[in-house]
């Protein structure tokens, strides 16, 4: 039964580019934030956000963070998600 109400990943994307948007440039979120926001039982849609995060930032959509500086999304440990940094 809990699959029938996990998500889509175009929901979660949605939620991640919102609140990243929210916070604004320069800032961070956790992606557990994007997870709460999804659902009750957050900690089961962990593995999807990040999964997810990490595909909007192949698209340049957002940028994963760890100690203040960009990284791969495949990189273990604790990251943060915001907007890429700006160019030029």
């Amino acid at each position: 039964m809990a699959a029938a109400t996990k998500p889509s990943d175009s929901r979660i994307a949605a939620t991640i580019i919102e609140l990243a948007q929210a916070r604004g440039a320069g800032k961070t979120l956790c992606p557990s934030e994007a997870a709460r926001a999804l659902a009750k039982d957050w900690r089961e849609l962990m593995p999807d956000v990040r999964r997810v995060a990490a595909q909007l930032a192949h698209e340049g959509r957002i940028a994963v963070y760890q100690r203040g500086g960009v990284v791969d999304a495949a990189t273990g440990g604790p990251i943060r998600l915001g907007l890429p940094p700006q160019l030029g």
